[in-house]
């Protein structure tokens, strides 16, 4: 089996139905020019309160929680603005999945193209998941993208992906390795191009060549 082929780890329960982007990671984590420190704003604002001091009830506060790597969340998870800054800063926090009824549809695209694994399972069977992992942290969910289950401490259950986002997991491709898979295309396409149109070749370079001399 693939190393990438299956995720193991502690399950947290995200009790909250739409559960948007800007909750996820609220905009003032993305003042930076990169990815780094976004984890410092997951869920920031459930997991402080107003003064900056940790609030101990929040599961991923609770020292029994530390290294979740599966969050088991409400439906529409993720919903709201297409910040990808969301999917990053869960990757940083040490989040490789999210369980869940549904996600938002942006959400959903941006996670997978970046290899954060989301499973979709039947609402009553992610409320069960969440009262499991609740009564006991140690309980350890198991993702397998190549016989497409899920091992719970309430059962075993089937979910789907797309062949291309199975692919991706099973190979270790972001959207970006896929894509340069095609690499060798990608070069003599352009090659064809600029021979065609030599004007459309550089132009911001060029433009830049241009303004700066003057």
């Amino acid at each position: 089996m693939s190393d990438h082929a299956r995720l193991t780890g502690k399950g947290a329960a995200i009790r909250f139905e739409n559960l948007d982007t800007d909750q996820i990671i609220p905009k003032q984590f993305l003042r930076g020019i990169d990815k780094a420190g976004l984890d410092k704003g997951i869920l920031y604002d459930q997991r402080f309160d107003a003064q900056g001091h940790p609030r101990p009830d929040f599961v991923l506060n609770r020292p029994e929680y530390a290294g979740t790597r599966v969050l088991v969340g409400g439906a529409n998870f993720g919903c709201g603005s297409s910040r990808e800054h969301a999917v990053w800063g869960l990757q940083q926090f040490g989040i490789g999945a999210v369980i869940a009824p549904s996600f938002g549809e942006i959400f959903y695209s941006n996670a997978m193209n970046n290899r954060l694994l989301l499973v979709m399972l039947p609402r009553e069977v992610v409320a069960r998941l969440m009262d499991a992992v609740d009564a006991d942290s140690s309980n350890a969910i198991t993702i397998d993208v190549e016989a497409m289950q899920v091992t719970t401490p309430v059962g075993t259950f089937p979910f789907e992906l797309s062949a291309r986002h199975r692919g991706m997991f099973l190979e270790g491709l972001d959207m970006i390795g896929l894509s340069l898979r095609q690499r060798a295309d990608i070069e003599r396409f352009a090659a064809q191009y600029w021979q065609a149109y030599p004007w459309t070749k550089d132009v911001a370079r060029r433009t830049r060549d241009r303004l700066g001399s003057t």
